[in-house]
């Protein structure tokens, strides 16, 4: 786990919310505080959808994608003031999970691995990402936690995110 301060808010605000960059991201739950509180739980609602439509959802039958929640969460946050909290949580989807699971070289097992995470955080006009990895069973084997947080901050680089690491 890492915690990394985003010394550019106002870009990263503005690739959060009009650019690609987090939509491939299974949204599981958003606060947002301005002149009211919204809660996004990330969950979909099944009987929302047919059982084609979840079919045709696949991996992602009961859960929203960023690229699905992104419209709507700009335009609870557009306008004059400044939101006064924002609270993303964002997981990996599963197959990337899986890839980055293999790609680590480390002892865990995918079905070991609950999810991994990341936590966009803004209050008090700073804005802060914390990765989480959620593992199932006991271990002392950081080597999967080790190559999310590189990923997370090779993303973020490549995005053109200013950060500086706690």
């Amino acid at each position: 786990m890492i915690s990394l301060t985003i010394t550019e808010v106002k870009s990263f605000m503005a690739k959060l919310l009009t650019q690609t960059t987090f939509d491939y991201f299974i949204l599981k739950e958003m606060e947002l505080s301005t002149f009211i509180s919204f809660t996004i739980n990330g969950q979909l609602n099944d009987s929302f959808y047919t059982k084609e439509e979840l079919e045709e959802r696949g991996e992602n039958a009961h859960n929203s994608l960023w690229s699905e929640v992104r419209s709507i969460a700009y335009s609870m946050i557009k306008g004059n003031k400044t939101p006064l909290s924002l609270k993303i949580v964002f997981q990996l989807p599963r197959p990337l999970c899986e890839e980055l699971v293999q790609q680590s070289g480390g002892r865990l097992k995918s079905e070991e691995v609950g999810g991994l995470y990341l936590n966009v955080r803004f209050d008090k006009s700073e804005l802060h990402i914390i990765t989480g990895t959620a593992i199932k069973t006991f271990t002392l084997d950081k080597t999967l936690e080790h190559e999310w947080d590189l990923q997370v901050k090779m993303l973020l680089k490549e995005q053109g995110i200013a950060f500086e690491e706690e």
